[in-house]
This record gives C-alpha cells, sequence and structure tokens, in this order.
C-alpha cells in the first residue's frame, strides 16, 4: 500500500489547490454550498491527476532506470508492477468521474475532468516530446484546473485570471526543463526525450519572458477600474511587491541555487516564498472579505 500511495504522488496534489482561487478571489470563500462543490472538485482532479502520475511512470519506465532520483519510483524499482499500476490507473479516474457524476451533478465540470485526463495521456505518450509544446500543455492543465474550479463555485473566471496562471505555470515549467538540461550537461544522459531540443540560453531567455510579461499582465490586473472597484481599494497594486519577489526568489533557486528539479517541493520547502505566498493571501483575504 505505501508503494501504492507513492505511485500517486500526494505530495503533488497541492497543484490543484488552483481549483480553489476562484472561489477565493470571487469572495465566495465562506458560502458553504460553493465551498462544499469546490472542495468536491479539488478530490476529483486529485484523483485524477494521480491517475496520470501511474500512467506517466508506465510510460516513463525505462528512462527512469536511468534518473538519478527517479530510479526510486515504485515501478522504476520493481516495488509496483506494470499491470498493478494500469489497475490503479483506471481505479483513480474511475472514482473521479463517479465523484463528479453522484455528488457535483454537473456536466460541464465532468467533461473538464474528462478533457483534462484525455489531454494529460496524450501528454504522457506523445505531446511531452515536443520541445515547447510539452510545457505548454501542463500549464494549459492549470487553466482547466482554474475553469473547473469557476463552474465549481458559480463565479465567472476573469481573462486576467486565465493569464496570469496560464504564464505562472509555463514559468514553472521551463524552470523545471532547465534542471533537466543541467542533468543532461553534466553527464551527458538525457532525463527526457526532448532535453536536446533545449539549452540553457533559451531556458533563461523563456523565463525572462514569461516571468516578465507574467509580471505586467498582474499589475494592468491590479490597476484596471474593474478590480479596485471589485475590492474596493485603490491599493491593490501593491500587491505586485509580492509577485515580483517571489518571482525573483524562484530564479534564484532556478539559477543560482540550480533547485528547479521539482516546483512543488521548492513551493512547500523555501521559507521564503511560502512566507511570500502567505502574505500575498492575508492581503487579499483582508480586503476581500474585511
Amino acid at each position: 500500500m505505501n508503494n501504492i500511495l507513492k505511485l500517486m504522488r500526494p505530495y503533488q496534489w497541492v497543484k490543484n489547490v488552483f481549483v480553489f482561487i476562484p472561489l477565493f478571489f470571487g469572495g465566495q470563500l465562506t458560502e458553504m454550498d460553493q465551498l462544499l462543490n469546490s472542495i468536491i472538485m479539488f478530490v476529483a482532479f486529485c484523483l485524477a491527476a494521480s491517475s496520470i502520475y501511474c500512467f506517466n511512470d508506465i510510460i516513463d519506465v525505462e528512462a527512469d532506470r536511468n534518473h538519478y532520483a527517479k530510479r526510486n519510483r515504485p515501478i522504476a524499482s520493481g516495488a509496483v508492477s506494470i499491470k498493478q499500476a494500469y489497475v490503479v490507473m483506471f481505479a483513480l479516474i474511475a472514482v473521479s468521474i463517479a465523484i463528479l457524476w453522484f455528488l457535483l451533478s454537473d456536466v460541464n465540470a465532468l467533461m473538464i475532468v474528462v478533457f483534462y485526463w484525455l489531454l494529460q495521456v496524450a501528454y504522457c505518450a506523445i505531446l511531452k516530446r515536443q520541445a515547447i509544446i510539452d510545457v505548454t500543455i501542463l500549464a494549459f492543465g492549470f487553466v482547466l484546473r482554474i475553469i473547473a474550479g469557476g463552474i465549481a463555485a458559480d463565479v465567472t473566471v476573469s481573462k486576467w485570471l486565465v493569464l496570469m496562471t496560464f504564464l505562472l505555470t509555463l514559468f514553472l515549467g521551463f524552470a523545471k526543463r532547465r534542471d533537466d538540461v543541467l542533468l543532461y550537461n553534466k553527464d551527458g544522459k538525457s532525463p527526457r526525450y526532448n532535453t536536446r531540443r533545449y539549452n540553457l540560453t533559451f531556458l533563461n531567455q523563456a523565463l525572462t519572458i514569461c516571468g516578465s510579461v507574467m509580471l505586467v499582465c498582474y499589475i494592468m490586473y491590479t490597476v484596471s477600474p474593474e478590480v479596485m472597484a471589485k475590492f474596493g481599494s485603490h491599493y491593490i497594486y501593491l500587491t505586485s511587491i509580492y509577485v515580483l519577489l517571489g518571482l525573483l526568489r524562484y530564479i534564484q533557486l532556478t539559477v543560482v541555487d540550480e533547485k528547479s528539479g521539482d516546483p512543488t517541493k521548492m513551493l512547500l520547502h523555501d521559507r521564503f516564498i511560502r512566507l511570500d505566498v502567505l502574505a500575498w493571501l492575508l492581503t487579499f483575504l483582508f480586503l476581500i472579505y474585511k
């Protein structure tokens, strides 16, 4: 059972917190019906994502065995057989669909999760072999989480939220690819099929472009008349400081410390980023729910 849990990667479920973003910014956090629906959507996405992790490890089993860290994954190490992994994979997506069908009873929400799952299957099987497209697909997966969260909370998702989510996760995706290039340059072994289509110069520029555009997009969001009217404050733009500091810290960890291999672990374990995100959230919590 312990190896099955490792295969599901529950620590990665933190990514699905994006589902709650429309609920939070829509001012519906205290509405129990919407909160419950968002929790159901969160659980459904966690199970669907874990199903994809199973499939990904099945597809990548040979490559993982040649990776310094991934060789310890359950399938690559032989602790879980490929047949067992397939059983877990389909069981997880079946439970995810059942939860949405019986508890949420929203066809649109169900279709988004199914589309997300099919897209990620295609990613694992084919699309991740194409440089740039691979990171784009991953970023789009987070956009789907945002849209699904909006449906669950009955909140209209703004264009700003979609753009910033896409740009942020694109930034994180390129940072992770940078770690792959570092490994490739060190021992000559390609962690991914498309690693040779990236290099440090390209990825450093990609990080700069995505980070810069995202910051500009965020500032435009905070100074837009509709946002200031919505939150009843002309000082929303000051939260741009948190975003800037967070981006700079992540770039420092990526370029200086070369620790961009797992964005989730970085976000969970780096104290600076945790405090920065907490301060950003508390600021908006005060502005929205004061």
